[in-house]
């Protein structure tokens, strides 16, 4: 992962920006010395949003279960008549 310090970003944003799509490697923005934000390409940061409201979805999903809170096939379809017609 490349590693670049805030001042460098503001003198340099259209050039690392363009490493950035090129590479489509993650960016460490550093402040004083410690790590402040990470510089990531838009399509990546939205894939990874993405695959993790996925990820929490199979969380509740698998909670429900462990706590009963689930339905058969016919209790859902039951339940779901008002909306399916």
């Amino acid at each position: 992962m490349k590693t670049e310090i805030v001042t460098t970003l503001k003198r340099q944003a259209t050039k690392i920006l363009a490493d950035l799509h090129e590479s489509r490697e993650p960016v460490l923005i550093t402040e004083h010395g410690q790590p402040s934000a990470y510089l990531v390409d838009v399509e990546d940061y939205e894939f990874t949003q993405k695959r993790m409201n996925l990820l929490e979805g199979i969380v509740r999903g698998e909670r429900a279960l462990l706590e009963n809170r689930s339905y058969s096939k016919i209790e859902a379809r039951e339940k779901m008549k008002k909306w399916l017609g």
